[in-house]
Order: structure tokens, then sequence, then C-alpha cells
């Protein structure tokens, strides 16, 4: 498949990357450079789907050819989106606000096969956290662990154990629902190139 297809994952995240490695996928990182104050979208949905789509036209002029991947994720409760936090007294208080709650993780995904095709679709997850004892809430973020993370925790590590039970896609929650992937590539690619990957 690397000898058919050059594919970059317009990505910072390392857990994105860490999942297509798993999924035995070769590819090279280009970090994307996007201005997200021109979106004025309170719509969770609107929202990850134009950064997705962002991120992977800005790699656009930066290659020749082959497959750009575009991610983005974010956490939403209540109307409210929770990106991620700023400093630890943040990253507090969005946890203390998820505490016994249920909230969505939304994933937008962008392909683009250069000069060929687009596909950009989106998941959503619901997640519901136990009740949190404040003492498990500040040793978490005295980690560090939930800075990078959209919704300032990352369901990968400890603060697993936050979360009585999900609904819908496990690898969404982790920041990239490899199902809705695999059908944007059987549009971008189709089925022949797909059996390649197989074989």
């Amino acid at each position: 498949m690397n000898r058919m297809e050059h594919i970059y994952l317009a990505s910072r995240s390392p857990r994105r990357a860490d999942l297509l490695h798993q999924m035995g996928f070769s590819f090279q990182v280009i970090p994307p450079k996007i201005s997200e104050e021109s979106i004025t979208t309170s719509n969770p949905v609107e929202l990850v789907i134009e950064l997705s789509k962002r991120k992977a036209q800005a790699v656009l002029d930066r290659v020749e050819d082959g497959l750009i991947i575009g991610a983005d994720t974010i956490v939403f409760l209540d109307g409210e989106i929770l990106g991620k936090p700023h400093d630890k007294s943040e990253a507090k208080g969005i946890l203390m606000k998820l505490s016994g709650r249920t909230h969505q993780v939304f994933t937008g995904i962008t392909l683009i096969q250069v000069g060929i095709k687009q596909f950009s679709d989106v998941e959503t997850t619901a997640v519901t956290f136990r009740n949190l004892e404040e003492w498990e809430i500040d040793s978490y973020v005295t980690t560090g662990a939930p800075l990078d993370k959209a919704g300032a925790y990352g369901i990968q590590d400890k603060s697993g154990l936050f979360v009585d039970r999900i609904e819908g896609c496990f690898y969404n929650v982790v920041g990239f629902p490899l199902t809705k992937f695999y059908e944007g590539l059987k549009k971008i690619w189709g089925v022949e190139r797909l059996k390649a990957f197989w074989g």
C-alpha cells in the first residue's frame, strides 16, 4: 500500500498517530497551521468538520500527491464546547463539570486524495463519568496529562477509570474514529486499493 499512496497526517496528536500505526499504516506527520478565530459556529458537528477540513487543506500546498488526513475532536456538555484546558485549574474545573454526567465526544474527519477526491464526516460518542472524588481529580490533574486533551481527559490513560460507560465508538473518544476513517478510505480509494492493504 505504501508504494501506491503517500499518506500524510495533518495532526499533532500522538494518539492519532499511535492508532494509525497500530492499524498498519505508514505515514508522515505534517502539523497544520490554521486559524480558528474566523469560525463562529457553536454547533459541534459543524465545528469539528470545518476544523478537520482546514487542517487537511492546510497541508495541500505542502505535498504533491497522496492522501491527507485531518481530524479534530471536542467534548460537548450542556451546550458548551470543552476544548483543551489552558492550565491545571481549568482542567480541574472541566473534570468537576463532567463528574457524574454524560457528555458527547465529536470528532470530525476529512480525507483528501490530492487533486482527486475529498471525504468528510463526523463521529459522536456518549461518555458517562461516575461520580468522581475531588482527590481523584486533583491527583490526575497533578500529572499534567489533561492539558493536551479535549475535555481534560484521555480515556486511554488513568482517567479511563473515571468512565462508567460509553455508547458508540471507543476510538472516537481517543481522538480518531477508526471505522469512520475506514469508511472514508473505501470511498476515496475503492475496494481494489484496500485489498492491497489487507493483503
